[in-house]
């Protein structure tokens, strides 16, 4: 007796390859479906789906291309560590260009047969859709060249869709001040989470039931609970540790599954409960903006904080700082972007001054004058403000009071 036979299975239930025919689609999973067949048949402009490691994401976008018509054609881009001239060429390869013939032409001669094409699709009715997955790879310099492929032609209709599928990583990367064009470009963003507890059974049952098996609970309600433990929730971890408890059992002459083989199959791939991160919050359709998740950290009360005894100038600490690397490289990507900002506002100020230089003005009160200019560019005016410094007498005990504060 074989592995199907002694389920009573007709095919592999929890195969990691994605397909399909297995697509289960949770709430999460079918509102990034919804918005993903939106930009399609709707033919309206930019979508980007992001997601959890295995969470999916590229099981939908099968599912996208197995309901895709003859009317549309899709650029399909699964290898995204390519600069903008390989992504360009690749785009090119995809539309039936002769792969070697796109690598021997400039930038210059890719656009110009890109867009022609493009023209003469919108001429003929065809849809042409740019559809990325593992986005979260594309360089700055590559996403500037998606966002200018993004622009409608001169009559205002949308000649390419664009669809970017990625990690978490691309959401971040889109929230950068320095991407703020290419983020007004898209028209829609989800991001897909991890299935609750109750979704995660429906998960496995939907699975087998696909896979042959009909009115069996192979996995009775305390091993479900043990999978969604260990699992996380997550589809991909879903499928590895239920083939794996299936392994368990054959090999026991178990049948139906108990928590037990689950045990014994976390065991086997020697994994631990993941650690509880808090879901982020799901995307705005009206904006197209995610709002910000927060990991399940402790934050300081306000009696906390005023319990803590004043320091003075001398022994003056740092805040100790618990954050984990995702907390790290956020602070640390505020920092450059502050560093950034005040290189700029800096440049802003030293022209001001050349152009003072240039004209031969000398004022009279030389340091107001810089004053001037730079609160003009550091703190411009508000409506209904005056915008100036408020200096405050240093004295002894300034550093304590700031820090009660």
């Amino acid at each position: 007796m074989n592995y199907f036979e002694f389920f009573g299975l007709k095919e592999h239930p929890f195969q990691v390859t994605p397909d399909s025919r297995f697509l289960y689609l949770s709430a999460a999973h079918a509102r990034a479906k919804a918005y993903m067949d939106y930009s399609v048949w709707k033919r309206d402009g930019f979508v980007v789906i992001t997601g959890e490691i295995g969470a999916g994401k590229t099981t939908l976008i099968h599912k996208l291309l197995s309901e895709m018509d003859e009317a549309a054609t899709i650029i399909r881009i699964f290898q995204t560590q390519l600069n903008e001239i390989e992504f360009l060429q690749t785009m090119l390869s995809e539309l039936g260009f002769d792969s070697e013939e796109c690598k021997s032409i400039s930038k210059v001669d890719i656009l110009h047969k890109l867009k022609n094409y493009l023209i003469e699709a919108a001429e003929q009715g065809r849809h042409v859709v740019l559809l990325v997955d593992e986005a979260q790879n594309l360089s700055r310099v590559v996403l500037e060249e998606v966002r200018m492929l993004s622009t409608p032609d001169p009559g205002g209709d949308q000649v390419l869709n664009i669809i970017l599928v990625g990690q978490p990583e691309l959401r971040d990367t889109l929230d950068r001040p320095d991407m703020e064009q290419l983020a007004q470009r898209i028209r829609l963003r989800f991001h897909v989470g991890t299935l609750s507890e109750t979704e995660t059974k429906e998960y496995v049952a939907h699975r087998l039931r696909i896979a042959g098996l009909e009115n069996v609970e192979l996995f009775d309600n305390e091993a479900l609970k043990e999978v969604y433990r260990y699992s996380g929730g997550v589809p991909r971890r879903i499928n590895i540790l239920c083939d794996t408890a299936l392994i368990c059992a054959f090999a026991d002459d178990c049948n139906p599954i108990g928590s037990a083989i689950i045990k014994e199959a976390v065991e086997e791939l020697q994994w631990q409960p993941p650690q509880k991160v808090a879901t982020p919050a799901t995307g705005d359709a009206s904006t197209g903006k995610l709002r910000p998740w927060l990991t399940e950290k402790p934050s300081l009360t306000t009696q906390q904080l005023s319990e803590r005894p004043p320091s003075s100038s001398s022994s003056m600490q740092a805040p100790s700082f618990q954050g984990g690397d995702q907390e790290w490289s956020r602070l640390f990507s505020m920092v450059l972007n502050i560093m950034s900002d005040m290189t700029t506002r800096m440049a802003r100020l030293e022209s001001i001054l050349e152009s003072l230089a240039d004209k031969d003005v000398v004022p009279t009160d030389v340091h107001g004058a810089v004053e001037k200019a730079a609160l003009s560019v550091v703190a411009p005016k508000v409506a209904g403000e005056e915008a100036r410094p408020k200096l405050v007498e240093p004295d002894d005990d300034s550093d304590s009071e700031s820090v009660n504060q």
